[in-house]
């Protein structure tokens, strides 16, 4: 149990620090041709959240938004970052990704490439959704312009999301079957 609850809080610190290091170095935006860049920032939270639960996707969605909400204070790089020192849009949201990413990948997990996708499309569709309605909700943009933002941003934020979950869980999982099979086959 000691050593189950450790291993949740250092997954929980790396892909906390992971989610951080992509937002600081901006590797965590992707420029995309709306403009606009898609972010990856959320594929740590669903990460944490198929490897250890909801609980820590949680955590590790909430310090995503800490670090978002401390990033638009303290360095914005847009005109719109100044809507995200509101906690209502830079916490809130996050702390939502983990629970629903997870809620899809154990209702699936039997399938595990299947579930993987489609915990790596919900968690990031959940960003998206959350945020946006959060910014219609508090009249930052009119509510008209979002469905097309979700479409332009959001869609291939959850394709991205997709790929990058299924890609980094399966290595991790490999690892962990190596692991317990008593060393690598390298």
């Amino acid at each position: 149990m000691v050593q189950e609850r450790t291993r949740k809080i250092v997954i929980t610190g790396v892909l906390s620090a992971i989610s951080i290091f992509l937002g600081i170095t901006r590797l965590g935006f992707i420029p995309w041709v709306t403009g606009a860049s898609l972010t990856i920032m959320q594929v740590p939270v669903i990460i944490g959240t198929v490897l250890e639960g909801p609980i820590v996707g949680f955590a590790i969605g909430l310090i995503f938004g800490v670090f978002s909400l401390i990033q638009a204070a303290v360095a914005p790089t847009g005109p719109t970052d100044i809507w995200f020192t509101n906690p209502l849009l830079s916490i809130l949201p996050r702390m939502f990704i983990g629970p629903i990413a997870w809620l899809i990948y154990s209702s699936l997990k039997k399938w595990r490439i299947p579930a993987l996708l489609a915990a790596g499309i919900g968690g990031s569709l959940t960003n998206t959704i959350l945020v946006l309605s959060m910014i219609g909700v508090l009249g930052f943009l009119p509510w008209e312009l979002l469905p097309a933002i979700a479409f332009a941003n959001g869609l291939p934020e959850a394709v991205a999301s997709a790929v990058l979950v299924v890609a980094v869980v399966s290595v991790w999982q490999q690892i962990e079957k190596d692991d317990d099979q008593g060393g690598s086959k390298v």
